[in-house]
């Protein structure tokens, strides 16, 4: 058997949970609740399964992750996953940088992008707009209390409303939370065959 994939990639691998998950037949109704709605709307995953151990925060976690992931305005959904990914790079995250690539990918149908950041982070060669995402978010990842105002009027010079500033504020808010409880609940892992 293979051990846990390393190296970042675009290929949404399997991810292995280190918590037994919930079994959706003999769950309580509160779990049941829990996970009616789903990350994206997708089918229910072994981590929300894993998550369903606690339904009142799964209840909440849910509406709040499409809600910053998914919510119409703002950032565009291309630039919002730019922001999870350099969260989920930080983080040494391989399964969310490997969703979050994967989609921006789909919506850009450019994947230059994902393999400049795989080779270089925060230090990848984009556009200026691109980089000024890609830095914001990452700094944000790294040190949160030194996001600085100069850093805010960076994004604005690159055109992004402070409505776009605040989506990629929770964008890797958000990814700064969900990497640790990947890491910690389970491992990418290659998909079984």
């Amino acid at each position: 058997m293979s051990g846990p994939i390393t190296e970042f990639t675009a290929v949404v691998p399997h991810w292995q949970p280190h918590v037994t998950p919930i079994d959706q037949e003999s769950a309580t109704q509160e779990q049941r609740e829990s996970f009616k709605e789903t990350p994206s709307n997708m089918k229910v995953s072994d981590y929300t399964l894993v998550l369903a151990h606690d339904p009142e925060t799964l209840t909440q976690r849910t509406p709040l992750f499409n809600g910053i992931m998914y919510s119409r305005g703002g950032l565009s959904r291309a630039e919002t996953e730019l922001g999870a990914v350099a969260a989920s790079v930080f983080n040494r995250c391989i399964y969310c940088t490997a969703v979050h690539a994967s989609r921006y990918n789909e919506l850009t149908k450019d994947e230059t992008v994902m393999q400049r950041i795989f080779e270089s982070a925060a230090d990848a060669d984009l556009d200026s707009r691109q980089t000024a995402i890609l830095g914001f978010a990452t700094g944000l990842s790294q040190t949160p209390s030194q996001a600085s105002k100069a850093d805010v009027e960076r994004l604005v010079r690159e055109g992004l409303s402070m409505e776009e500033v605040l989506d990629l504020v929770l964008a890797a808010s958000l990814f700064g939370w969900a990497n640790r409880l990947m890491h910690t609940l389970g491992q990418p892992m290659p998909k079984p065959k």
